[in-house]
């Protein structure tokens, strides 16, 4: 090992390790919002028929986002810019050891961390997971699982990355001076505008389950909520 600093070889000069861990731990608190926050939500407060698919419709859009995320989701929304387009990354997988350990960088808005990739992408993961979670709220008892299935990989594809790109990821708004610090236009804007929209197209829920829609469990909604606050943390 001789002419090499053991130190700068386990942990080199860019990374943070208070940063590292703080950015891993709130990205934990985040998730912990959508596993098991709102599946144990949804499922408390729609009625007893509807209280599976609800909480498996927040497990599979985090599942679901995680393994799009990863191949192709990351770098369309903090990735290099796509051509000239100013609001979409350029696909391409996240999934490579050398992609993993290197330090975090979001080329198209010229901003460095000082953390490795790993936890860049989960940190973005997680926003992008309880998006189309936040949405999916929208849905419940309206959607068959199946249509929920294919609609999470495009949605996140085709809508999430647009706005994450263009906020966050250096596109358009970014360079218009727009600030997005905690989401309100990249999640709740996004979530709340596509789940009006999607509901409209859908249709209202059935008329038996309007006329009488009462809880299935108080408690696990209360549960549930409870465990939302987490993020302010």
């Amino acid at each position: 090992m001789s002419g090499y600093n053991i130190t700068e070889l386990l942990s080199p000069p860019w990374l943070n390790a208070g940063d590292n861990a703080w950015q891993i731990a709130a990205a934990s608190l985040v998730g912990l919002q959508s596993v098991p926050g709102l599946a144990v939500l949804y499922a408390g407060i729609v009625k007893r028929k509807w209280a599976i698919n609800s909480a498996f419709m927040v497990f599979y859009a985090f599942a679901a986002t995680l393994i799009v995320w990863v191949l192709w989701a990351y770098k369309m929304g903090f990735g290099e810019q796509w051509g000239s387009a100013p609001f979409i990354g350029m696909p391409g997988p996240l999934a490579t050891t050398n992609n993993e350990i290197e330090q975090a960088v979001l080329p198209a808005a010229g901003v460095t961390a000082a953390f490795p990739m790993a936890t860049m992408c989960y940190f973005q993961l997680v926003f992008a997971a309880i998006t189309v979670i936040i949405l999916g709220g929208a849905f419940l008892a309206r959607m068959n699982f199946l249509a929920w299935m294919i609609f999470v990989p495009l949605w996140i594809t085709l809508s999430y990355t647009v706005g994450a790109f263009s906020l966050w990821g250096g596109g358009f708004l970014q360079s218009r001076g727009v600030i997005d610090y905690s989401g309100g236009y990249v999640i709740h804007v996004s979530s709340g505008t596509a789940g009006f929209i999607g509901s409209w197209w859908i249709g209202p829920r059935l008329a038996a389950d309007r006329k009488n829609f009462r809880p299935n469990n108080v408690l696990l909604s209360l549960v549930g909520a409870g465990t939302i606050p987490s993020r302010l943390f």
